[in-house]
């Protein structure tokens, strides 16, 4: 459940793309907030779960969104029939723990929510809960760690200068086109040529963004069409539920994909 601290205990699968594993392990040792900045279901969360089972920390992960505020992730006090009591949020919880703490798309959080996590940034590490008066220190091994998609399309929804600045960030994309169809592979069950043109599907459909299209297909999306595969349904009938529907419903841009999902698999 989103929020509550979890401890894997398989490893999630992830290939590095570059020397992020590295850098993140320093992060972490040096006690630096993390930013994951890269489009949607390029394996951002993927990459967090991965780490917090390399490092072996609890892991809490927050979904933002427009009304969350900052009660939602200090906590509040509860009314009960013998009174009221306080009840941590998540973000509290995770401080205690010593857990890894994960906002993942957190330009879609209020300003002043996002402003409760400054404290934990720097050499204070400590989140000050003014409704009890108390100031709770980061247990060993906390650590922050936020994402956004930059794309384009959220222009009008960034993060403060003054709060970027708090991070050490890491640049994700997708993977490259070798490494994507071994990921699709392992993780649909699909043959390696269904993962491979798959792959070479997306790279072709992610050219139609300059023609308007909101969000090119995730690596995700691929590995649900592989799945489908695997399963039995005719592959461009896969194609079609998983990746080129979920994408728009504009009917030139489906008449498009369409189009690019027929010539790739004749």
């Amino acid at each position: 459940m989103a929020g509550e601290a979890t401890r894997l205990q398989d490893e999630p699968y992830y290939l590095p793309s570059g020397r992020e594993v590295e850098v993140f392990e320093q992060c972490h040792a040096r006690h630096l907030a993390v930013l994951l900045k890269g489009p949607t279901g390029c394996g951002k969360t993927r990459f967090v779960e991965h780490m917090a089972w390399r490092l072996g920390r609890p892991l809490v992960t927050i979904s933002c969104h427009d009304d969350l505020t900052a009660s939602d992730l200090v906590g509040r006090f509860l009314i009960r029939h013998d009174g009221t009591a306080w009840q941590d949020g998540p973000l509290t919880r995770a401080v205690r723990e010593g857990a890894i703490c994960y906002l993942d798309e957190v330009v879609e959080a209020r300003q002043d929510t996002v402003v409760v996590l400054h404290p934990l940034t720097d050499y204070r590490r400590v989140l000050p809960i003014d409704k009890t008066g108390e100031l709770v220190e980061a247990a060993p091994g906390f650590q922050l760690v936020v994402s956004y998609n930059p794309g384009y399309q959220r222009m009008l929804k960034d993060l403060k200068p003054s709060t970027r600045q708090r991070f050490v960030a890491l640049d994700f994309d997708f993977p490259p086109e070798d490494v994507e169809a071994r990921i699709v592979e392992r993780e649909s069950g699909a043959d390696r040529a269904s993962a491979h043109a798959l792959v070479s599907l997306g790279q072709r459909l992610r050219g139609l963004r300059d023609r308007g299209l909101a969000e090119v297909p995730s690596t995700r999306l691929l590995i649900n069409a592989g799945r489908l595969i695997a399963s039995g349904i005719e592959v461009r009938q896969a194609c079609y539920a998983a990746v080129v529907s979920p994408l728009s419903d504009d009917p030139s841009l489906l008449s498009a994909m369409r189009d690019l999902v027929d010539a790739s698999f004749v």
